[in-house]
């Protein structure tokens, strides 16, 4: 008797493409998903937290825009255009080849005439031009090739109204019912209406173009293929020029530090400098399962890890633009936030959408998100440690920055022994939470730290003297009778966030317990070498089923044992979860350990850093070894 082997029911002919296997576009306002097949599943506009107007990738009938052979079939190679954020698809077929090129059009900076409330950071000499750009060239043979654009307005649930504009047959205009947004979809093919689709279909043979272009605003999009191919290469050589800017190691591991800084740079909201978590909303973190969150917006915990990861690639305009993002929400909140909204929106009040059947089945999708309501007092911590970095940076402290930074202390040395919602945001009860603690402890840290810069050592002791009693709290009452750091103060289990204790330097990495826990993480929390956050068996976080591993949390744990000068071991993590990338360099936030296949939102911001971080921890400690030293323990600045 043959054994069949077991079936994988959310792979095994499933309509929705493998999370992995999206490439992902942006012109630093708006980002897309676009599918192997050639259909862009993922759009919203105008911003990247807009509702959408493509969303196939949450439901097959939400809406999306396809461009390829007439025949589906799987493309030969996608790649990336070296240095860039140019799409670059090849399809084969008995017939003839094609290549496809997708972006989001980047241009010169464009006149506003009215000046908006959005653009808070100084403009720079490129701006998002607004246009989705597709072009085909076909390079042998001949192939027919079909366009079919439906988009499906507000999430999916208002149908598209498609009319001719005064340029006839090449290019039509799309309204929704009660929708303040226009599409105009302009091409050199001949455009028809089937209800509320677009289409067109040609054949192409050998040196034949075509292009079609999607745009939302006032701004021209291309009306020929030379202008299009134009404003392509001035996209193209944008995103190199941009690139080349960085500072990047001469190492095997380039190209992975060069893709997450590209992706970092795509999911910043430039009009602000705000840094999205993802693009996506309600991509599920289980298989079929509730885990589904709204990711687009910008959480205040990633600032240190992102200011850490773009100054140490040489990146400090992008730096600096988060720096002052933070620094105006911080300013204008008596209470800070743990997120909020790219322009700084505090309401992001969370909603289901129960006409969406979600990915792959996985229901609720939500758009918004109720962790803005959270009290996690890690984010006084990550405030005081992206300051002091950006202080550090610039050997200077902004006097408008001092006041701020001095109420998050106060906060951090006031409510410190109060329980919380923990790094993770669990929807269970609040608990004393050791990471929690501990980035208390960061604040009044590094607080006292910059009060001594400013000689103000009467305040520097009060701070220092708060910073101590916090972490001898913690010594006493979060660490088990086997000196490992546990969870929180009611349990003995362990916690992936228990890994940044050696990052931000809260005992010296050669302490045992440090040490100790590092490789009770790495040996009792790991599926098949990868880290979960924690057992979810072991932690009441409000919800049902199982999680995949968290790539964050895999990454961290290569920089923790190279804290502890476990090299080796870090090393081999650190190669195998980079061979878990997607085909295009991209990661989400999970993987699963058994099939590594991508869970949760895509691309995700916070795995991207915590890459950069990984990788640079390793290669400092090769250069470190064969120049013949012993790796220091870093400055504080530096995760």
């Amino acid at each position: 008797m043959t054994l069949e082997p077991p079936v994988d029911v959310f792979c095994e002919r499933s309509p929705f493409p493998p999370i992995a296997d999206y490439g992902f576009l942006s012109d630093c306002e708006a980002t897309a998903l676009v599918a192997p097949s050639g259909n862009i599943e993922w759009l919203c506009l105008p911003r990247m937290d807009s509702p959408s107007v493509f969303a196939a990738i949450l439901d097959r009938d939400a809406g999306g825009f396809r461009l390829g052979p007439a025949d589906l079939r799987v493309p030969a190679a996608r790649r990336y255009l070296p240095g860039t954020m140019v799409l670059e698809t090849s399809w084969g077929t008995p017939t003839g080849w094609i290549i496809v090129r997708d972006l989001l059009l980047i241009g010169p900076w464009h006149h506003h005439d009215e000046l908006s409330h959005t653009h808070r950071r100084a403009p720079t000499d490129y701006d998002a031009s607004h246009v989705l750009l597709r072009t085909v060239r076909c390079v042998s043979g001949e192939m027919q090739i079909t366009l079919d654009c439906e988009p499906v307005f507000d999430y999916g649930r208002r149908s598209a109204h498609w009319s001719y504009s005064d340029r006839g047959y090449h290019q039509a205009v799309a309204q929704g019912d009660g929708v303040n947004l226009e599409l105009r979809l302009t091409t050199d093919m001949r455009l028809g209406f089937e209800a509320s689709r677009a289409t067109a279909r040609t054949l192409l043979r050998e040196g034949d173009t075509r292009f079609c272009a999607l745009s939302w605003t006032a701004h021209e999009p291309p009306y020929t293929f030379a202008d299009a191919y134009d404003r392509l290469v001035w996209t193209a050589h944008h995103w190199q020029h941009w690139l080349a800017r960085g500072d990047f190691p001469d190492h095997p591991w380039r190209s992975y530090l060069e893709r997450s800084a590209l992706t970092l740079k795509g999911l910043t909201f430039a009009p602000t400098g705000a840094l999205v978590a993802a693009a996506t909303t309600s991509l599920p973190e289980t298989p079929g399962g509730e885990r589904n969150w709204d990711y687009r917006y910008a959480w205040i915990r990633d600032s240190t890890f992102a200011l850490w990861g773009l100054y140490t690639l040489g990146f400090d305009w992008e730096a600096d633009d988060f720096f002052w993002f933070i620094a105006d929400v911080a300013e204008r909140d008596d209470e800070l936030q743990i997120m909020y909204g790219v322009d700084g929106e505090r309401d992001l009040e969370e909603h289901i959408l129960n006409h969406l059947d979600g990915y792959q089945g996985a229901k609720p999708v939500r758009i918004g998100n109720n962790a803005y309501k959270h009290h996690q007092h890690d984010v006084w911590g990550t405030v005081l440690d992206s300051f002091y970095l950006h202080t550090r940076s610039r050997d200077r402290l902004d006097e408008r920055i001092w006041p701020i930074l001095k109420r998050q202390v106060e906060s951090a040395v006031t409510h410190w022994r109060e329980p919380d919602r923990g790094i993770w945001e669990v929807r269970g009860q609040p608990k004393h939470f050791t990471s929690s603690k501990v980035m208390c402890w960061v604040a009044a840290d590094r607080g006292a730290r910059l009060a001594r810069c400013r000689h103000d050592f009467d305040l520097a002791a009060r701070w220092q003297t708060a910073a101590d009693e916090i972490r001898a709290d913690v010594c006493a009452r979060g660490v088990t009778e086997n000196g490992i750091f546990r969870q929180h103060y009611d349990t003995d289990a362990l916690d992936a966030s228990l890994l940044l204790l050696p990052l931000v330097h809260f005992l010296p990495s050669d302490d045992p317990r440090i040490r100790a826990t590092v490789l009770a993480i790495a040996d009792e929390l790991t599926v098949d070498d990868l880290v979960m956050r924690y057992l979810s068996k072991e932690t009441d976080d409000g919800l049902s089923g199982e999680e995949g591993t968290f790539t964050i949390c895999s990454f961290w744990l290569v920089s923790a044992l190279t804290e502890i000068k476990e090299q080796t071991r870090a090393r081999r993590l650190c190669e195998k979860i980079l061979s878990f990338a997607s085909p295009l360099g991209l990661y989400a936030e999970e993987l699963d350990p058994v099939t590594g296949r991508h869970l949760g939102n895509f691309p995700q911001a916070f795995t991207h850093l915590a890459l950069i971080n990984a990788v640079i921890h390793i290669i400092r400690a090769e250069r470190d070894l064969l120049s013949g030293r012993t790796m220091q323990a870093s400055d504080p600045e530096s995760l």
